[in-house]
């Protein structure tokens, strides 16, 4: 009798090890995917263009609102860090790019400075966004 308890104690054991890898790699996988979603942060009116092209991704995205505000990574940044901000973030992805989503009410001298912070900041393919015109 003491032998049947026995196997019977050692067969409703369950074994939680499958379980575990499976919720650790579907972790893995949500944080991999997860690190390459990156937004400006606002919502800005981009001024139509009939020559635009549609770009599927761009790593660095610059976003400069109608009241002259510069955003990168959903937060505001100061004009004079903005060289050291795109510097920090193409140093993380070096084949990457930067696009800057301008507001069509915003100044020319800020979109000029912006493009010039990225040049000087070693970013080679910089762009700028637009609606496209169907």
């Amino acid at each position: 009798m003491r032998r049947k308890r026995d196997r019977q104690a050692d067969e409703s054991e369950v074994d939680m090890t499958p379980m575990l890898d499976v919720v650790f790699i579907m972790l893995i996988f949500f944080i991999v995917t997860a690190s390459f979603v990156k937004e400006a942060g606002i919502d800005v009116t981009r001024p139509p263009a009939a020559t635009a092209e549609r770009k599927e991704r761009g790593n660095i995205l610059v976003a400069i609102t109608a009241n002259d505000q510069i955003w990168i990574d959903r937060r505001q940044v100061d004009p004079r860090a903005l060289r050291a901000n795109i510097e920090r973030l193409y140093a993380e992805n070096p084949q990457g790019s930067v696009v800057i989503q301008a507001d069509k009410d915003s100044k020319n001298g800020l979109l000029v400075a912006v493009m010039d912070a990225a040049r000087s900041a070693g970013v080679s393919n910089v762009s700028l966004a637009a609606e496209v015109i169907d």
